[in-house]
């Protein structure tokens, strides 16, 4: 029944993307990239995530700005000065290469952005130790992914699409697929249950910040898949319930900021 009922609630655009290689596909990118830009709700949900990486690169030194996992987003047009960067050559992409081995010399970035990105990447260790050589002394990584609470576990794990696996006790992604493969709980478990081994493993990587938020507005946005359940309009109403329930963000928040900044 469920099954039925979401590939009614389809954007007819996407009924195609059946399979991980289909999702992988520079098309479904692209196809990505215009989903945002038409879905208003979506658009000032990620114009809000934009303004959270913005506000979070005030006191980094002087250095490269990157992003990892581009996509089709968007963020060059909020920090224009960032390296856009995905595995596979995309429009508006600046860089190809695989996170897992980045190429910029030591000490050479203030700041790496993800957005909904960690939880793709298949070894999500050798990530962290590329970063941690990369970032000049006081420069910052800053987050936005998938978080582990009472209310998003029910929909990442019995709704959404991608695998949700918070058990595991390895920092590893199974497969190859760039979006098709995941785990979206890996942010969680590298940052909050496994908090106290990634501070042994990078001593010099301090987690700054970990905020949970926006329970449901991503939900009611369709996201990159679905019609939008509300009207544009309401974007800003449903903003405002978010930040009255903002106390109980431990147990409704969908995604979390993560703000991790190397040592001086």
């Amino acid at each position: 029944m469920f099954t039925w009922l979401f590939e009614r609630l389809k954007l007819p655009e996407t009924k195609h993307i059946k399979n991980t290689e289909n999702i992988d596909e520079v098309a479904s990118t692209v196809l990505h990239k215009n989903i945002i830009k038409k879905k208003d709700f979506l658009y000032r949900l990620y114009l809000e995530y934009y303004g959270i990486f913005k506000e979070n690169i005030k006191d980094i030194p002087n250095g490269l700005k990157i992003e990892i996992g581009s996509g089709g987003g968007f963020l060059k047009e909020i920090i224009n000065d960032v390296i856009t960067s995905d595995v596979i050559e995309l429009p508006d992409v600046d860089k190809v290469f695989f996170a897992e081995k980045i190429p910029y010399p030591d000490e050479s970035v203030a700041a790496f952005f993800l957005l909904d990105t960690l939880h793709h990447i298949k070894e999500p260790d050798k990530f962290l130790s590329e970063v941690n050589r990369c970032l000049k002394p006081g420069a910052k990584i800053i987050m936005i992914e998938p978080t582990n609470t009472m209310l998003s576990r029910l929909f990442f794990k019995y709704i959404h699409q991608e695998q949700f696996d918070d058990k595991t006790d390895k920092w590893v992604v199974d497969g190859e697929g760039r979006l098709g493969d995941a785990n979206i709980a890996m942010p969680w478990i590298i940052f909050i249950r496994d908090r106290e081994k990634f501070l042994k493993k990078y001593p010099n990587l301090e987690i700054l910040q970990i905020n949970k938020h926006t329970p449901f507005r991503m939900f009611l946005s369709g996201g990159l898949s679905y019609r939008q359940f509300v009207s544009s309009a309401s974007f800003g109403f449903f903003t405002n319930i978010e930040k009255i329930l903002s106390p109980c963000h431990n147990i409704l928040g969908s995604f979390m900021t993560v703000v991790v900044k190397k040592s001086e």
